[in-house]
């Protein structure tokens, strides 16, 4: 058996890589939900300009949508920028001053458009900070009754 083998290096060096490849991927993904909320926020803040606003706001999303897509490939739809403007509106109500400065957002953007449906800002909060330290996935996540999951399964059983 060789020393490298015996002195557990390559073990140690694997354990290396595997961690640091779990923190690039919950950088980039920390990356893309904080741009996801500053696109909602270019978004809203663009709407606000717009005289008639449904109208407009639904012909800048379409449009976006294109070349968002078209620059960047998938991600980008009028629901999912809907998604953003609403991820805006939903965390600036309680959060304007935290948000950008003190890392505020710490689970994938699959746990906050979940999140999103509460409408109650404590309880909301409650669910993002039980997530966070008992590192839920996203699946159990959904597993809280509050989420509706007996009516995701029965819908999917009704249309399957």
């Amino acid at each position: 058996m060789s020393e490298i083998i015996k002195t557990g290096l390559v073990e140690r060096i694997e354990q290396l890589i595997t961690e640091a490849k779990k923190r690039t991927i919950s950088a980039v993904n920390t990356a893309m939900v904080y741009a996801y909320y500053e696109i909602g926020r270019m978004i809203v803040e663009d709407e606000q300009h717009g005289e008639e606003r449904a109208k407009y706001g639904k012909a800048v999303l379409k449009e976006l949508s294109i070349r968002l897509t078209n620059k960047f490939g998938k991600g980008f739809s009028v629901e999912n920028l809907d998604r953003m403007r609403y991820f805006y509106k939903t965390y600036s109500k309680t959060n304007s001053s935290t948000v950008l400065t003190n890392s505020y957002f710490t689970l994938s953007w699959s746990h906050y458009l979940k999140l999103m449906r509460i409408d109650n800002p404590e309880e909301r909060r409650f669910y993002e900070i039980e997530a966070k330290e008992n590192n839920w996935s996203l699946r159990q996540l959904l597993k809280i009754p509050h989420f509706g999951i007996i009516e995701e399964y029965s819908s999917k059983l009704l249309h399957s």
